[in-house]
């Protein structure tokens, strides 16, 4: 593990307010709960959203989860069920019962080997084989990273996702990073949103790109091939950054930054400009470079530790097809 003092420094995160842990079991059909929390509203949360002053008041849960609480009958104001758009007062007695995600609870652990670069009781960071799904979906119900998790770290079966913050494509490379608890992600999570989270690829596009550029395109849901992502006008804001590394004639290896993190963000943006990855099968073409996926690489990564505040970065060494493709390609244009 690197420690890059010259990353930026959020605050690390704001520990949550007291809370009680109740003894008292969930009403009948609330099975799956973690436990009960009850705090009073301080008085300077008057005048905010019910949804907001809770988020505060419990920052180790995310306002979605909460929200999800909230819409469940799960959160109690003053003994009544809350409204997450009433206004707060100052004061309330609140009750939360948490609960785990019964999505999360379905995946059996499986001995997959994991490369882990680093881990700690917080956070563990992966580097991803090409060819490992990440999440269980259509096709894919088991042998995924998400298994191999549960596997490695089976406290990880009470985080929502087995503690995944982000993800790769089953056929990218490199890079992520895992919560161990719910505070962590929640950290991890916040660290995305603000984009203070720092991710950096190696990517192999096809044809000649002279110089860097940023591609700030917005992104959605293809119009009319609806399993993959386009470039269209009501899509949501994305921006990729990328420097030239070496040119070849026929392609071109680049370091992709992003700034944001759509669906096949990187994919998407440079098959706009005309330079698709090399073997990406659903934004490329056949062309005079065979590779049998994208030559995509999550080379660096870089956040602020959720527990000690610190910055850190860790890289991953290009991968031994993804090298020798590029060695290839080395040999060519000398010859």
């Amino acid at each position: 593990m690197i420690i890059a003092d010259t990353l930026p420094r959020p605050a690390p995160p704001v520990p949550a307010s007291p809370t009680e842990l109740l003894a008292t079991p969930p009403a009948a059909g609330q099975a799956g709960d973690a436990a009960a929390h009850a705090l009073t509203l301080p008085a300077d949360a008057a005048g905010r959203r019910f949804d907001a002053a809770l988020a505060c008041a419990l920052p180790q849960f995310s306002r979605a989860r909460l929200r999800a609480w909230i819409d469940a009958g799960r959160v109690t104001v003053n003994g009544r069920a809350a409204a997450p758009t009433a206004k707060v007062r100052g004061g309330e007695k609140v009750v939360v019962h948490a609960a785990s995600d019964p999505r999360d609870m379905e995946f059996l652990p499986e001995a997959i080997p994991l490369s882990i670069v680093a881990e700690d009781d917080a956070l563990l960071v992966v580097d991803k084989p090409a060819g490992l799904v990440v999440h269980p979906g259509s096709g894919n119900w088991d042998g995924t990273l998400l298994n191999a998790l549960l596997h490695h770290a089976p406290q990880l079966a009470g985080v929502p996702r087995a503690g995944i913050v982000h993800r790769l494509d089953k056929d990218t490379s490199g890079l992520l990073v895992v919560a161990k608890t719910l505070v962590a992600q929640t950290a991890l999570v916040r660290q995305l949103q603000a984009r203070t989270m720092t991710r950096a690829y190696l990517a192999l596009a096809a044809g000649d790109i002279v110089r860097g550029d940023t591609v700030d395109a917005p992104i959605g849901r293809h119009p009319t091939r609806r399993t993959t992502m386009a470039v269209v006008a009501a899509g949501k804001p994305a921006r990729t950054h990328f420097d030239v590394l070496e040119r070849f004639a026929i392609a071109t290896l680049l370091r992709c930054r992003l700034e944001t993190g759509r669906t096949h963000q990187i994919r998407v943006h440079l098959a706009s400009l005309g330079h698709p990855l090399v073997g990406d099968p659903a934004y490329g073409r056949a062309g005079p470079v065979p590779f049998g996926r994208q030559a995509l690489h999550a080379a660096q990564l870089a956040l602020v530790h959720p527990s000690t505040g610190r910055a850190c970065a860790w890289t991953s060494p290009m991968p031994l097809d993804f090298e020798q493709l590029v060695s290839g390609l080395r040999a060519r244009a000398r010859s």
